[in-house]
């Protein structure tokens, strides 16, 4: 089953008043792990860049200018997503802001319903604590070292370690794995012996009769 990982960085909070995407990270996955595969691009909003989202992820008008518009890399992304779930912290946010680039450009939008939302997974089940994806790295002893601010792509991969947790973590998996690991090595160093006899040799048979004929009508010679 493939998943694609979503994140995205934007000027602001609202594509309604004119905020866009800066950044796209995409990670896939393969029965819930990640394979490897990933699609990442810096993106020209064609806007200045608010003091407050600067802080954020550390994206400058300086370096965004070099990058190219959303135009030229939609269709890399949406070949990368292609029709698979998606796999999104706080769902709604990022696809109001793709959907809104994605109208910019007369192109049909995602369907909200593709949308696998870890917010909702994660207070589901744990009512009442903290959701936020540095709350549930924590929780979850994932690693934060690597990550100075927010990344699209850097928090697309925290997502995808985050989402196999909420869905029960690796210990299923690695335990069939190392089932499966030590039935194999068991296999491998059994010794192949010729079968033996089964049938009683004739001391064996006389042995026995000599025993019956000491017994008082045994059933099993009626």
């Amino acid at each position: 089953m493939r998943e694609v990982v979503l994140d995205t960085e934007t000027t602001g909070l609202d594509p309604a008043a004119g905020h866009r995407i800066v950044e796209v990270g995409c990670i896939e996955l393969l029965n819930h792990l990640p394979t490897g595969k990933s699609f990442h691009r810096l993106v020209n909003p064609g806007r200045a860049m608010p003091t407050a989202a600067y802080e954020v992820h550390g994206l400058s008008d300086e370096r965004l200018a070099k990058q190219p518009p959303f135009a030229t890399v939609v269709a890399e992304f949406l070949e990368f997503i292609a029709d698979s779930p998606l796999v999104i912290h706080n769902a709604a946010f990022d696809i109001a802001f793709v959907n809104a680039e994605l109208a910019a450009l007369a192109l049909p939008p995602i369907a909200e319903s593709r949308a696998i939302d870890t917010v909702g997974m994660a207070r589901r089940k744990f009512p009442g604590a903290p959701a936020s994806l540095d709350a549930l790295c924590k929780r979850f002893a994932i690693d934060l070292s690597g990550r100075e601010k927010h990344g699209a792509l850097v928090d697309a991969e925290l997502l995808a370690a985050v989402y196999l947790e909420l869905l029960g973590g690796r210990q299923p998996a690695l335990g069939l794995i190392a089932e499966a690991e030590t039935e194999s090595a068991t296999e491998s160093r059994r010794i192949q012996r010729a079968p033996r006899p089964h049938a009683p040799s004739a001391d064996e048979i006389a042995a026995h009769d000599a025993f019956l004929a000491t017994l008082d009508k045994p059933i099993w010679k009626s």
